[in-house]
């Protein structure tokens, strides 16, 4: 659901320090939001500081938000613990196999070039003529 940015309210937050929040600005602005915020059921804001920062700071009026119903404080700080403990980095080994992987899909070899550009050429001759 979209709410208002302005709706939002911010109470006191266990994450003080608002790191990154450029490289979260220029993520966001690259893929759009792919985890939508978490308020309660008056907007408070439950999840997802940075992610509402990084969208104020681009200019957005709205943002993408779960809205939980049935929340009292107790649940929403363990949901906010939660959100920020129960993440996993890339080891360096993963995210060095994720960059190779990406690398290879950008920049594929001389055959897969030219068996995409065959694939390509006949496609356009068998396409549809409008």
């Amino acid at each position: 659901m979209q709410i208002a940015i302005e709706d939002i309210k911010i109470r006191k937050r266990v994450r003080v320090n608002l790191d990154n929040i450029d490289e979260l600005m220029e993520s966001i602005r690259h893929y759009g939001l792919l985890n939508p915020i978490t308020v309660n059921a008056k907007y408070e804001l439950i999840a997802g500081r940075r992610r509402l920062e990084a969208a104020k700071r681009l200019g957005w009026r709205s943002i993408s938000a779960t809205v939980l119903d049935d929340t009292d404080r107790i649940s929403e700080l363990e949901l906010e613990i939660e959100e920020n403990t129960q993440r996993n980095d890339f080891s360096e080994a993963e995210l060095l196999a994720a960059y190779t992987r990406l690398e290879k899909l950008r920049n594929p070899n001389i055959f897969i070039r030219i068996w995409r550009a065959i694939v390509s050429f006949f496609k356009s001759l068998f396409a549809p003529r409008i």
